[in-house]
């Protein structure tokens, strides 16, 4: 048996590593592990700025890497705690952004302010505990190449934003958005997409 498996099957164990990499009741890592940990299993490319405001809450037991000339602006939040977080090249996460794992983010996204995306939920369906001691659940969020999620947005576990499309402002998007389109709203919806026949953005038949 592995050395991390015996932690794993080891509850007392468990508990005390997992006190040693972060404070009790708390999400950011200590600072050790950050600095003398992390490197060592983390994945930074070339080029890449994290601003000295930014709130770094990446543990090594997940997969983080950022990509070559990506940039992670002041007061945004990157957690990996209960899924990896990957973001492409030359992609910028803005400022205010919240990204919890398991989140992908591809080459050559546009972030802009305040966007939250959670690939995280609570469940709350047993009313004997509290619904902070309830399990999570996970899903996949994935923004492909080249996407605009534009100031506010909510991506909601489980969704894929396809390749070139555009998320506007202030949409809660809930389910998988087709590649080269732009949704709107709350829930958000289709409002326009690229036809290639005509080589232009058109809205969508009513």
């Amino acid at each position: 048996m592995s050395f991390v498996q015996t932690i794993k099957n080891s509850p007392a164990l468990k508990k005390f590593v997992h006190w040693c990499l972060i404070p009790s009741h708390q999400a950011r890592p200590r600072l050790w592990v950050s600095w003398f940990v992390n490197p060592f299993f983390h994945k930074k490319g070339k080029g890449v700025t994290i601003c000295r405001r930014t709130r770094m809450d990446v543990l090594p037991f997940q997969p983080f890497s950022i990509g070559d000339y990506s940039t992670v602006e002041d007061f945004a939040t990157v957690n990996n705690g209960v899924g990896a977080v990957h973001i492409g090249n030359h992609s910028r996460i803005g400022i205010g952004n919240v990204i919890i794992g398991p989140v992908t983010i591809g080459n050559h996204v546009i972030l802009a302010q305040n966007i939250v995306m959670s690939g995280l939920n609570h469940t709350y369906t047993d009313i004997t505990i509290s619904i902070e001691e309830q399990p999570v659940t996970t899903g996949q969020i994935t923004v492909e190449d080249d996407c605009w999620i534009a100031a506010n947005a909510i991506l909601t576990a489980g969704v894929t934003i396809g390749k070139h499309s555009v998320v506007a402002g202030g949409a809660v998007v809930t389910k998988s958005v087709p590649p080269f389109s732009v949704v709107a709203g709350n829930p958000a919806k289709v409002i326009k997409q690229y036809n290639p026949a005509t080589e232009t953005w058109e809205r969508p038949a009513k």
